[in-house]
């Protein structure tokens, strides 16, 4: 069953959304402020989050951007009464999906909703990465090595989920740096990143493989295990 959040401060609105989707099949979490989305985030993955941009307590794109951080995988539908285009944009550019104007008409939002999840059947449930060689369960926080177990910190599963996500490709640190700020406010400095990375690729590389190469003046790049 998906799993959808549902953040909306109109108390009306938002039982009625929770209503509807839940009656399409849907389990449904709703909150009314950022605070309460910020838990609820916290406790559980979603598939996807119908995000008000106007809270009560802080903007619906600085929560959207929290909840990337800790976890890019759902998909994201912004609801607003604001229709100006720097508005937009700024939903498209934090990895919104779609972006639905008030008032709108709740048919056409469940329509979105589940053409959103077809296209997208795997998004919040591929929590797997697996090479062969090494294997991480990021939902479980578990993982092995040529089927030895191997052990992470927390720090170092958000960064090994960030890279897996985003392999071939260079992060910088400050990019790293800055998805590294989780919903719960805490912070990876520069030295802990360094110091993150260097502990994973010693346990890592036990297989003698090279899973993250450094791109000099750039960052780091997943590479998966290639041979040295």
């Amino acid at each position: 069953m998906k799993k959808i959040l549902v953040v909306e401060d109109d108390l009306i609105l938002n039982k009625t959304l929770c209503y509807n989707l839940r009656n399409s099949g849907y389990q449904v979490h709703s909150a009314n402020t950022a605070g309460a989305a910020v838990k609820e985030a916290g406790a559980a993955h979603f598939d996807l989050v119908v995000l008000d941009v106007n809270l009560p307590d802080g903007s619906g794109f600085d929560l959207c951007r929290r909840i990337k951080a800790a976890n890019p995988a759902p998909a994201v539908i912004f609801l607003t009464a604001r229709d100006m285009e720097e508005d937009m944009l700024s939903g498209f550019e934090l990895g919104a999906d779609d972006y639905v104007t008030k008032p709108f008409p709740i048919s056409v939002l469940q329509k979105k909703i589940e053409i959103l999840l077809r296209k997208n059947p795997h998004r919040a449930t591929d929590e797997i990465y697996d090479d062969g060689v090494l294997y991480i369960n990021f939902s479980e926080t578990s993982a092995t090595l040529s089927g030895i177990p191997i052990t992470f910190t927390a720090t170092e599963y958000r960064i090994l989920r960030l890279m897996t996500a985003n392999s071939g490709i260079v992060l910088t640190r400050q990019v790293l740096l800055e998805k590294l700020w989780d919903v719960n406010e805490n912070f990876v400095d520069e030295h802990a990143l360094t110091s993150a990375i260097s502990r994973i690729r010693s346990k890592l590389e036990k297989s003698g493989g090279q899973y993250i190469k450094t791109v000099y003046g750039m960052g780091y790049m997943w590479i998966g295990g290639l041979k040295k």
